[in-house]
């Protein structure tokens, strides 16, 4: 008996390998692909302006990095004692206007750098909703818990979206004609907006990506909404996907987008993770510092097999 039909999509005709960078960008979904390559050191750049939902936030943002915008302070607004940006997410407000422009605008150089070198982009779009600063007429990224009477709430149409997104496209291949573009949808319901709506808003993200030309479409959303669609894949909140999800989703990148040739070297650098994060009962034990000098050698070997990738942290922890 079969009890699911299984996805069948294609590969990644160029698969991603660990001579890439990869730079990733959109819903809080992108956070958690970001986890998975980082904990298997790919070298990838994550979120210049936060989480971000909507295509036209997702643009907005790319277009500040290959332009490498500078935020100035006229750009901030103050509300509850913090100092935000309407087109950055909370983790960038502070209560010093200066330091959040100093992390917006050296967050936006780092990006700028990374981007320029990137081979893949993945880019995952999470909502059409879009909230639009009634006064300033613009589409903000994030709503800064500001009163909803400051804003109009909209629908974003498949023209509007496809548009937006073949200009951040044409602007990107200008920038790096080098640069391949990994569309995804998130699985993460917006409850808030109701279940319908939600709906409604997930299928014109797709009819809006399926219109793009020259991408990779990886279905995220349709793994787990149709080949796990059951509520123990998800988190208390019913809404978010739990880690048992996100790693099956995760296996099927490493399945159809990262070359072959890297899955065992992936396991390798997971063993390396985990002995990273190792408590030792006894640190000063025999037994600990041969574990220590143990993975010294082994980091010291991929090292030597990958110069490009960071191997500091891992270096300086077992040389203890």
């Amino acid at each position: 008996m079969h009890f699911l039909l299984p996805l069948k999509f294609p590969a990644l005709s160029t698969p991603i390998g660990y001579q890439d960078i990869i730079y990733l960008t959109g819903s809080c979904f992108t956070e958690h692909m970001s986890r998975f390559l980082a904990k298997a050191k790919f070298r990838i750049a994550s979120n210049a302006h936060g989480i971000l939902f909507n295509p036209f936030s997702v643009c907005k943002s790319i277009h500040d990095v290959i332009e490498q915008k500078r935020y100035t302070a006229d750009e901030l607004f103050c509300l509850d004692e913090y100092w935000h940006s309407w087109y950055h997410h909370s983790d960038f407000s502070d209560l010093n206007q200066a330091d959040v422009l100093t992390r917006i605008n050296e967050t936006i150089v780092q990006h700028h750098d990374l981007l320029k070198k990137s081979n893949f982009m993945i880019l995952t779009l999470g909502s059409a909703f879009a909230y639009q600063h009634i006064e300033k007429a613009i589409y903000v990224n994030n709503n800064h818990r500001a009163p909803h009477a400051w804003f109009q709430k909209e629908l974003l149409s498949v023209e509007a979206m496809v548009y937006a997104l073949q200009r951040m496209q044409q602007a990107l291949h200008t920038f790096n004609p080098d640069c391949k573009i990994i569309f995804t949808i998130s699985p993460v319901r917006h409850s808030r907006d109701g279940v319908i709506e939600n709906n409604r808003s997930k299928a014109r993200l797709i009819e809006a990506v399926h219109q793009m030309k020259d991408c990779y479409y990886f279905p995220a959303y349709e793994i787990v909404i149709d080949e796990l669609r059951d509520y123990r894949f998800y988190d208390a909140d019913l809404v978010h996907p739990n880690y048992a999800a996100t790693q099956y989703v995760w296996e099927k990148f490493l399945t159809h987008c990262i070359d072959a040739n890297c899955h065992e070297t992936i396991q390798e650098m997971d063993e390396l993770s985990k002995a990273l994060h190792h408590k030792p009962k006894n640190a000063s034990s025999k037994a600990h510092q041969q574990f220590l000098r143990q993975f010294y050698q082994k980091t010291l070997a991929l090292k030597s097999r990958f110069p490009y990738l960071d191997f500091e942290q891992e270096l300086a922890y077992f040389i203890e």
